[in-house]
């Protein structure tokens, strides 16, 4: 019966059989020795007959093979063991000399030659760390959430028209029809906060904006999360904080050995609530800090995410940092405004100086959100808003939540220069495939 990588250790003077990938081949000392990957790790093999050896030549590294052998302490072993007395059964042959060599380091600084070799690459143990990082987050962020009576739901990418505002919106023919890939989940979300009170999806989001930013993607994967019966903004706020909280310090723990072998930055979280500042506020402490006047702009520029999140990492002790109370000229129809004071109920949450969540509180009137679709130059009797207005008509408690990037969460924890880089098969302007 096969045993993986990481048994070996527990079956000292055993013979066992391991099945995997030729990861590497070297000569030490004289000594003939070959390295399997599976899914647990690494296993070392010394091959000493040389019938054994022979079935070796002309093979290169990804070949399919099952050794069975005894297993052997060495310290000097990945995992502190290694099989001896090998005997190789060749199961897939691979005669062609791979591009690249997967047991060493990844270069990450040519994004195109990375992509070109995802393939392969993504066989290097390294570089999957980060992918096994990425599904334990959103693993932890399913965790917390359900803990906290959340249901998670699917809704369609598929739609019949961009009804959320903006031209950045794939479009598709739909037998005959013009079709649209969604932006988020956004209406129905919010639907079905009628029935649930508190959702979320994971899934895939589509944005058709002409941007090569380190940190914009097409296709993105996103947290999309809603909940009811809140009593005001700020307790939309201390959910998500506290999730994203949560969420960090347990991959802190319980990756904490592969993030220091990726380079992960070491987190600071404050505790308690995460420290807010108001656009205005950020506007002003950036002013005063550089000189350059931003106090006019409706949004942060991305130099003032940066100066805010170091500002709060360095004086606050937190990674985290919000900014709050967008002016109101920024405000989506669906949004709830406070017209004396000029700003709506709009949050970003900042994260080592990145914007990973849009978290608003929501209209929730049936009335006002009609009179702000018609102020907005939407069309009310517009197909597209037929079932959404709906669920106004009918009932929906004060609510709100957000659009949380995932593949944004994984860059910054890890350190990555680039949002691709936390990305399997990233889609950009650019890249259809692999």
């Amino acid at each position: 019966m096969r045993i993986l990588s990481r048994e070996l250790k527990t079956k000292i003077g055993e013979t066992v059989t391991v099945a995997g990938w030729l990861h590497k081949k070297r000569l030490l000392g004289g000594l003939n020795f070959i390295t399997l990957r599976d899914r647990s790790g690494l296993t070392q093999i010394l091959v000493e007959d040389k019938n054994e050896i022979e079935k070796l030549r002309g093979l290169h590294i990804g070949t399919v093979m099952t050794v069975g052998g005894t297993v052997v302490a060495d310290e000097r072993a990945p995992g502190g063991a290694e099989l001896h007395d090998a005997k190789i059964t060749i199961d897939v042959p691979v005669t062609d000399e791979p591009p690249i060599e997967i047991d060493k380091p990844i270069d990450h600084k040519n994004l195109d030659t990375l992509f070109e070799h995802r393939v392969l690459n993504v066989r290097n143990p390294r570089e999957q760390k980060i992918f096994q990082i990425r599904a334990d987050m959103t693993h932890y962020i399913r965790e917390w959430l359900r803990g906290a009576e959340f249901v998670e739901i699917d809704t369609p990418k598929l739609l019949g028209a961009a009804t959320e505002g903006g031209a950045e919106v794939f479009e598709l023919d739909y037998f005959g029809k013009v079709a649209t890939l969604a932006q988020s989940p956004q209406f129905y979300k919010q639907i079905m906060v009628g029935a649930f009170e508190r959702v979320f999806e994971i899934n895939h989001s589509y944005r058709a904006e002409p941007s090569a930013t380190t940190r914009h993607l097409t296709e993105l994967t996103m947290l999309d999360i809603e909940v009811g019966f809140v009593e005001n903004h700020d307790e939309v706020l201390d959910i998500i904080g506290d999730m994203t909280a949560a969420v960090l310090a347990r991959v802190y723990d319980e990756r904490a050995g592969d993030l220091k072998t990726l380079g992960a930055p070491k987190l600071k979280l404050a505790g308690g609530k995460v420290p807010r500042f108001s656009v205005a506020e950020i506007h002003a402490m950036y002013s005063k800090a550089t000189g350059v006047d931003t106090t006019a702009e409706k949004d942060l520029i991305p130099d003032e995410e940066r100066f805010i999140s170091e500002h709060a990492r360095k004086k606050l002790g937190s990674d985290l940092v919000y900014a709050t109370d967008f002016p109101i000229e920024a405000a989506k129809f669906y949004h709830k405004v406070d017209a004396e004071k000029g700003v709506t109920a709009w949050a970003d949450l900042l994260f080592r100086g990145a914007e990973i969540a849009t978290c608003p509180l929501r209209e929730n009137n049936y009335d006002k959100m009609v009179e702000q679709m018609k102020a907005a130059g939407l069309d009310v009797d517009h197909i597209g808003y037929k079932y959404y207005l709906q669920a106004f008509k009918y009932g929906l408690p004060t609510h709100g939540g957000c659009g949380y990037g995932i593949d944004r969460l994984v860059m910054k924890t890890l350190g990555l220069a680039n949002v691709k880089e936390a990305t399997l098969f990233p889609r950009d302007i650019n890249r259809l495939t692999p």
